[in-house]
């Protein structure tokens, strides 16, 4: 499943990752810009690059002030979820910009800055100050220095690529929940070349590209050795069978993070269980819609992003936001195997999952946010209890399909069912012993195995062909770190308290 792989990496094994990847990029590119990179540097210390004459934009980065805000008051939640979604709305927004004026910035060097970059982080500024004001009506605080987090930045195509190439690339990252640095991209620096056509492929000209895929039988065992088990370890499993969302349900909404805003995800979702999981959905809403699951008590929501081939077709989707509009392209795939298995602590018992508990694990925007909280597991079937992949996706060999697991967040603070930035309520528990930080009790931890028929990728000529790719925001390039699931726990007839007991008591259920 690879959740025995999750232990946290060091700052500086980040940034040993980030130097040593391989800047191979190819795949036929659509987009690409120029700029002067003296006039245009990141005031983040982990992303100033040296100077040069000219770089290559690849794509844009804007700080993720959604995972610093660590309290919003009840009463302001639903206008500060709005005016984050409109912050994601306005980088994809400038994205498209930077990817239909390539002309423009082939005659001026200064275009990005003084036409995308600097009216983006106007916009900017006037959002936060709108989360603020918020906030601030309802008598809760606001960290004024997130005013600073207006300012966006642009990444080469170097950059975009720092922490992606190297073939074991995430193994050990544990998602870091509550670490929100711009770790994985800090050490690569444009190169001499810099000032040539970005080349970052694509079927949409927004990735993925050659040094996106890996050979897995070219990569070294990764995966680490669980935990050893106590006498207070809680031994079961529960597995939940809720099909493979065979009737395509999909939309482009995140609960979650933007209730109550279309396309608040700008990227499209499979669902299982819940079926009625949408923007507007509310918990009363939830408990009364239908489920996929054969267990009809479990009505939580299971969901994530589709994984499309690359292949020219054009989807439903393919005129719309969040599907070809914003570069998410070809395809979609529906899993050909698809098991939500929970399962217990290797240090103590569990404790039911509270009702309406809401957690996200991984990170949607580690292009730009770096691999902080990268919770991706990408490898081939024949391969799972070798290797395990965060930052590349597998190329698997004849007769292996793609894997895809998630493996959630088992530790839970006893008090929130979600968190300001959806991720401080709950956290992972110390890879090498098991146990909860202090503060958190452990629940049922969820993981999920997700397995994909695809046509073998290949490379020829630094291109890859027959690329497939997790949807994802537009300006993240369709990496493979940026993977992310997305889970609500909804149950009925005291089926949370079923699961759990299942598991303290060493069963199989």
């Amino acid at each position: 499943m690879g959740r025995n792989i999750r232990k946290r990496r060091s700052p500086l094994a980040v940034k040993a990752i980030a130097a040593s990847a391989a800047i191979a990029l190819g795949g036929g590119g659509l987009l690409w810009a120029q700029m002067n990179a003296s006039a245009h540097e990141s005031n983040n210390s982990a992303q100033n690059y040296t100077k040069a004459a000219a770089a290559t934009v690849a794509t844009i980065s804007c700080p993720d002030v959604g995972q610093k805000l660590t309290s919003v008051p009840d009463k302001a939640k639903q206008g500060v979820a709005a005016e984050l979604a409109n912050l994601d709305k306005q980088i994809t927004e400038a994205y498209s910009r930077l990817a239909s004026t390539r002309q423009a910035q082939a005659n001026d060097a200064s275009f990005v800055q003084n036409a995308i970059v600097g009216p983006l982080k106007e916009k900017r500024a006037a959002t936060i100050d709108r989360i603020r004001i918020d906030i601030t009506r309802v008598g809760g605080t606001f960290d004024s220095s997130l005013a600073q987090l207006a300012a966006c930045t642009t990444q080469t195509t170097n950059q975009t690529t720092a922490g992606q190439g190297n073939n074991n690339g995430g193994q050990n990252n544990n998602g870091g929940q509550n670490n929100t640095g711009n770790n994985g991209q800090a050490s690569a620096a444009p190169s001499a070349s810099a000032s040539a056509p970005a080349n970052i492929g694509g079927q949409a000209g927004n990735g993925p590209v050659a040094a996106d895929f890996v050979d897995i039988t070219k990569v070294a065992p990764n995966v680490q050795a669980k935990p050893q088990k106590t006498g207070q370890a809680s031994t079961g499993s529960f597995t939940t069978r809720c099909g493979v969302n065979a009737n395509k349900n999909h939309n482009t909404d995140n609960v979650i993070v933007a209730p109550g805003v279309t396309n608040g995800a700008h990227h499209e979702h499979d669902y299982v269980g819940n079926q009625k999981v949408n923007a507007f959905s509310t918990n009363d809403s939830l408990l009364a819609a239908p489920s996929s699951c054969q267990n009809q008590s479990d009505l939580s929501a299971y969901y994530w992003p589709v994984v499309r081939e690359q292949d020219g077709s054009q989807e439903f989707d393919a005129n719309a936001l969040g599907g070809g509009k914003e570069g998410n392209v070809g395809k979609i795939l529906t899993p050909v195997q698809a098991q939500i298995k929970y399962v217990g602590s290797p240090a103590s018992k569990v404790t039911a999952m509270p009702q309406f508990l809401r957690i996200i694990t991984g990170d949607a925007k580690t292009t730009t946010n770096g691999l902080a909280n990268a919770n991706a597991h990408w490898s081939c079937t024949g391969f799972e209890n070798k290797v395990q992949l965060t930052t590349q996706y597998p190329i698997c060999p004849q007769g292996s399909n793609v894997v895809r697991t998630f493996a959630f967040q088992s530790c839970w603070d006893g008090v929130n069912v979600d968190s300001a930035n959806h991720r401080t309520h709950v956290a992972f528990a110390d890879p090498a012993s098991g146990v909860c930080p202090n503060g958190f009790k452990a629940i049922p931890q969820l993981t999920m195995r997700l397995v994909y028929k695809v046509a073998q990728p290949s490379i020829v000529n630094g291109q890859v062909k027959n690329a497939y790719a997790v949807d994802g925001f537009p300006e993240q390039l369709h990496k493979a770190a940026t993977d992310h699931d997305d889970f609500i726990s909804v149950t009925k007839n005291n089926l949370a308290a079923t699961i759990a007991n299942c598991i303290n008591t060493g069963k199989r259920c």
